[in-house]
């Protein structure tokens, strides 16, 4: 990409958009096509489709999508795959009606089953049962995919598709109930740091494992893959190191400085046992994170007390 170029980041407001828009802004990208959801509702095809007929980007970021955790996933299944199936439908299909050079899909680690080995290979999408959790997310997210598949091969599109890690960091969702685990902990330790409470209660065992990646890594891995990748199979993007919730809230305890207890609600569910990608193809690439785990943690938390309280 030429740092003339036009280009389209969808959901540029979200935890991944707005860290590649700073990325793209910070290496002298000048010409960024960005619209609120009040500016322009992706799920709008007539809407959608003026946006591109008027603006004509030449690549588009495909970060725009309804995300939440556990609980939203459970209490919006409707919303999570008709508003992620709209949102993909018209800005594919737009895409290569109006020629755009290459398209960035972001999928998601939910796509892969329930079950499956880990870490995560490629080969094992679509050969088991999803999460029940999020199994309308998953199966949004993986018509997505095979929507990019099926356009580069039938019209010779350029659509790559991306898988990352569980993503947290700079303006990430805080939301009490509709937050992913990072975020949602963060919040809740922080007031009971602040609140002098003796405990703060998780969800489920503790025992699941989750593979976190921080979100500025991830948006130079895909700015990486946009540069580098034009594989028809999905690239799994992590940290290639998956940790536990209770040692995730271990090291959240201590970056925040909350001294109370632990406890988990073994009646709530822990989701996928174990969440972990096989990032080889990404490595073999010549791209791997930089940040630790509490070094990320650290900044986002350090956001968080500038931002949201």
């Amino acid at each position: 990409m030429n740092k003339n170029a036009r280009i389209y980041v969808a959901g540029h407001t979200g935890l991944v958009g707005s860290s590649l828009v700073r990325k793209l802004q910070e290496l002298g990208y000048s010409n960024l096509l960005l619209r609120t959801h009040e500016e322009l509702d992706l799920t709008d095809q007539a809407k959608t489709a003026s946006f591109f007929a008027e603006e004509k980007p030449e690549y588009v970021f495909l970060a725009a999508a309804r995300v939440g955790g556990i609980f939203a996933n459970e209490n919006y299944p409707a919303e999570f795959i008709y508003d992620n199936l709209q949102i993909q439908n018209n800005i594919i299909d737009q895409s290569h009606k109006n020629e755009v050079k290459k398209l960035l899909f972001f999928g998601s680690s939910c796509m892969y089953p329930k079950n499956c080995k880990q870490p995560m290979q490629i080969d094992s999408i679509l050969t088991g049962p999803l999460e029940p959790t999020n199994e309308p997310y998953a199966l949004a997210k993986l018509s997505g995919m095979k929507m990019c598949q099926s356009y580069n091969r039938q019209y010779g599109t350029k659509n790559i598709v991306v898988i990352p890690a569980g993503l947290y960091g700079m303006n990430d969702n805080f939301h009490p109930e509709n937050s992913h685990v990072i975020p949602a902990l963060i919040r809740r330790f922080h007031e009971a740091k602040v609140e002098k409470k003796a405990s703060v209660t998780l969800w489920g065992t503790g025992s699941a494992q989750r593979e976190f990646l921080f979100v500025d890594d991830m948006a130079e891995a895909i700015l990486f893959l946009m540069e580098n990748y034009e594989d028809n199979a999905p690239v799994n993007v992590g940290y290639d190191k998956a940790v536990s919730i209770k040692d995730l809230a271990i090291v959240l305890k201590d970056v925040i400085g909350f001294e109370g207890a632990l406890e988990f609600d073994t009646t709530k569910p822990d989701g996928m046992p174990i969440k972990q990608l096989d990032s080889t193809v990404l490595k073999e690439l010549g791209w791997s994170a930089s940040k630790s785990l509490k070094e990320g943690l650290a900044l986002t938390y350090e956001w968080y007390l500038s931002t949201c309280k």
